[in-house]
């Protein structure tokens, strides 16, 4: 898998790069300017991935796809939110808002992984990303989980969970009578799974139920500490990555 960083910036694009050796991912190529990346992909083959800042030193990197038909996927890196819209046009995984966290990184990383086979499937017209942001598509989320306890089964309502988490390579989840059950699944799986409007991954570590928060409380660096009903066995700190949807996701 070759993979490629655009970024004017020499120092964010070093930072990216260890990131990504961190996650297994090994950096072949580092661009940084719309004029230099014009010419590398019209003499080279193109890569399966590029990690993009949008801002470059001699223009908006979108002006490389004016020049030359790029079909790698796109990973975008960028410390603006205004081009969302224009970078979904093109082959985009995902939009990473710099500082880039490298719990964010990973989830991006693990999203191409499980789109790689058909990333030209990726881009979407511009209507229909008007049509999807206007009715949005129904769809059923999961209500229940089950875990054995003992030589039982014991089913557990969504509704009743505080939290999800992870702790010692195991998915528990903690309910609202103070018990917590270990679960055969892990959170990178319950994204698929959990009702967006009433589960939020704050943090590598945690999944939290809207309907059980106590309290938010302001925390170092931006963050926040989030008290739920029962469950306190951990601090649940929101990551400062993750602020600004959390409170999104709250309204």
């Amino acid at each position: 898998m070759q993979i490629i960083i655009i970024e004017d910036e020499k120092p964010a694009a070093r930072r990216l790069s260890r990131l990504l050796e961190d996650l297994g991912v090994v950096v072949s190529v580092m661009l940084h300017s719309v004029e230099e990346s014009i010419n590398w992909f019209q003499n080279n083959e193109h890569p399966d991935l590029i990690f993009l800042d949008i801002q470059l030193s001699d223009g908006l990197s979108f002006e490389i796809f004016d020049v030359v038909e790029v079909k790698s996927a796109i990973i975008f890196t960028t410390a603006y939110d205004e081009y969302a819209l224009q970078a979904f046009k093109l082959n985009s995984i995902d939009y990473l808002l710099k500082p880039i966290d490298d719990e964010e990184l990973e989830l991006a990383v693990k999203k191409y992984k499980t789109l790689k086979p058909e990333p030209q499937k990726l881009a979407l017209d511009f209507n229909d990303i008007k049509k999807l942001l206007v009715n949005p598509v129904e769809r059923e989320y999961k209500k229940r989980f089950t875990t054995k306890v003992g030589q039982h089964l014991k089913i557990i309502n969504a509704e009743e969970v505080e939290c999800f988490y992870s702790e010692n390579k195991g998915t528990y989840a903690a309910t609202s009578d103070g018990r917590n059950y270990l679960l055969d699944t892990t959170l990178e799986n319950l994204e698929d799974e959990l009702e967006p409007k009433i589960f939020f991954r704050v943090s590598r570590k945690f999944y939290i139920n809207i309907n059980h928060i106590n309290d938010i409380i302001s925390y170092t660096n931006s963050r926040l500490q989030i008290k739920l009903n029962r469950y306190s066995e951990q601090e649940i700190i929101v990551s400062r990555e993750r602020v600004r949807d959390f409170k999104l996701w709250l309204e």
